[in-house]
């Protein structure tokens, strides 16, 4: 009865999970309450200790420590730094884009979250569509992919490892190595890269869409900096600055004095005080503040208010139609003295501005970008001047601490590879060191925790336990067992076996999370090949390798991400994502046998 229980559970979670009707981390704590309530009835089958044991484990608590890890990062400007190499040798070509986005990505997610990395690299990438002036469905797609090639190079590549590697010594096994998976990993992204390189690119569909700058922030902004006495830029020609491949910054003008516009030609030589009107993205404007030798000409003069730094925000704002500015020029309001703001930046839609920012009469629907105490803006916002659209005081990266985070990273991987301490401990540890220095707030840092996989993962971790104390393992093993062996498959069983456990494994992982169908599976995979006296480490790293073999529906954490802003069919991902699979499988059916030995050790 316990089995025909537990096993209706795990159909129960497999419909939940697939239909994803109910929030995933809710089916899962329904899950966990049933488990609760089977207690009452068979009582050996699990312990309360046991069903909240997963909330307190090192895999979930390592889990947790990467993710504040990795968005330390990310505030710090470390990541995003990576993503500038792609974009400054990337060129107009698509599929040389492709190229440079997708080996990028894969070394980042190497060591970092997937999803993070997709996430942290999603809007450079739409970015650098709009500025090629190619369809972003035709680099998003290869972004999402590459991201997850590489999720069996490292332990830390994905939670799924990790939560493999922590339920192992249940099994009388030791964790995962943090490279142990990498002579399959590595194998597989160089498959799945050429794959994409050849075959790939030419499957992706072609579609755009006008609105993704509203989506993600990507409307071009127009300020005016100033070349600095002291900067290292006086002297060189417009070409030699790099503004544009290393900054995202589109030079439009030169104003000298008096007033002389000067063509922005690549061999113009700037000159000390030399006022450029540039135009980029919100946060590659805000990056200005801290380059060395240009500053934004807002913030060169003086200012008559005392803001307390504390206080101090980046906002976007819109002209109303109604405003007292529409028609106006910004010096004609006297908008710095009249509310104590500073306009650093406007944008005009569809519009090319050449001219000094305060002489320029502003429209209905222009969006300032726009610097002050936090009571200020919501003064000039509640008088009905202008509409608040967003605080993008986040988008300034803390690049003084990127030094200090990318250290503490380095040395708690170190750590946790080399066993001088439990990964979880380094983990912590890290953490801790990146409040210490600043690199992240504790706000932030609980807010980059995806607590709906911890819940998740606490959840499952209960229903493997309960899976293997049921018998409900067993039973799945035997008859699997028994079904194969009576196929006649005679030496080639165990490798039948092992193929069998990778495509249940992907199946469960299209309409599952990741991290469910390895928890679900890694228990009647170890019990099979516990019974067929083969080497359960070869079945666990399986279906490590398969858990995360996610191409073919977008229904995986970082495909869902490009999903919309590529404008994608739910087919495409199976169009590209078939051949790719049936490669990484391929990959896979030969180098874990190799690697992990079928003979029982």
């Amino acid at each position: 009865m316990a089995i025909a229980i537990t096993l209706t559970l795990l159909l129960v979670a497999i419909i939940l999970f697939s239909l994803e009707f109910i929030p995933l981390d809710i089916s899962a704590l329904i899950i966990l309450s049933s488990l609760l309530l089977m207690m009452i009835f068979f009582p050996g089958i699990l312990t309360p200790q046991e069903a909240f044991s997963g909330f307190g484990s090192d895999t979930v608590i390592m889990i947790v420590g990467l993710f504040v890890m990795t968005a330390a990062l990310v505030k710090t400007g470390v990541v995003e730094t990576m993503g500038r190499v792609f974009h400054r040798f990337g060129g107009g070509s698509p599929y040389f884009l492709a190229i440079l986005i997708m080996i990028t990505v894969a070394v980042a997610s190497a060591f970092i979250s997937n999803t993070a990395a997709t996430a942290v690299f999603l809007p450079a990438v739409i970015g650098l569509a709009r500025r090629a002036r190619i369809s972003p469905s035709k680099l998003l797609m290869p972004l999402a992919f590459a991201s997850i090639m590489t999720s069996s190079v490292t332990l830390v590549s994905t939670s799924t490892n990790i939560v493999i590697s922590g339920l192992l010594p249940k099994y009388d096994m030791k964790p995962m190595e943090m490279f142990e998976l990498a002579p399959v990993g590595i194998p597989i992204t160089i498959a799945g890269l050429i794959y994409m390189f050849t075959i790939g690119m030419k499957l992706l569909p072609s579609r755009s869409d006008e609105n993704l700058e509203e989506d993600y922030h990507l409307r071009d902004y127009v300020t005016e900096v100033v070349v600095q006495p002291d900067s290292p830029l006086a002297g060189k020609s417009l070409g030699e600055s790099r503004l544009g491949s290393d900054m995202d910054l589109i030079t439009l003008g030169i104003i000298r004095q008096p007033d002389q516009l000067v063509a922005p030609r690549a061999q113009e030589v700037l000159q000390a005080g030399d006022l450029l009107l540039v135009e980029g993205r919100a946060e590659d404007i805000i990056r200005i503040k801290d380059t060395t030798g240009l500053e934004i000409k807002a913030d060169v003069e003086p200012h008559e208010f005392d803001f307390n730094a504390g206080d101090l925000q980046l906002v976007e704002a819109m002209v109303l139609s109604g405003s007292r500015l529409r028609g106006r020029t910004l010096k004609e309001v006297r908008f710095r003295e009249r509310y104590g703001l500073t306009i650093l930046a406007i944008n005009r839609k569809g519009v090319t501005i050449r001219a000094k920012l305060s002489l320029i009469p502003l429209r209905f629907g222009d969006v300032l970008l726009i610097q002050g105490s936090r009571e200020r803006v919501q003064r000039v916002i509640s008088e009905g001047t202008l509409m608040l659209l967003g605080d993008v005081s986040s988008l300034r990266p803390r690049s003084p601490k990127a030094k200090y985070a990318l250290a503490i990273f380095a040395i708690a991987i170190a750590l946790g590879s080399f066993k001088i301490m439990p990964f979880a401990a380094a983990m912590v540890i890290g953490s801790l060191l990146m409040f210490l220095s600043r690199a992240i707030t504790p706000e932030e840092a609980y807010a980059a925790v995806e607590w709906r996989i911890i819940v998740l993962i606490g959840s499952m971790i209960a229903f493997g336990v309960a899976m293997d104390k049921s018998g409900a393992a067993s039973y799945v093993a035997n008859n699997i067992v028994g079904i194969t062996s009576n196929a006649g498959f005679g030496s080639y069983l165990p490798y039948v076996v092992l193929a069998v456990f990778f495509i249940l494994t992907v199946l469960l992982t299209q309409p599952m999370s990741n991290q469910a169908a390895a928890l679900v599976l890694l228990p009647v995979a170890i019990e099979t090949a516990t019974r067929m006296n083969l080497n359960p480490r070869s079945f666990a790293m399986m279906i490590a390798v398969a858990a995360s073999c996610s191409y073919l529906t977008p229904l995986e954490p970082s495909c869902v991400l490009v999903y919309g802003p590529g404008r994608y069919k739910f087919m495409d991902f199976f169009k590209v994502g078939a051949l790719l699979t049936l490669i990484i499988f391929a990959v896979a059916m030969a180098l874990v046998p190799l690697v992990w030995p079928l003979e029982a050790q």
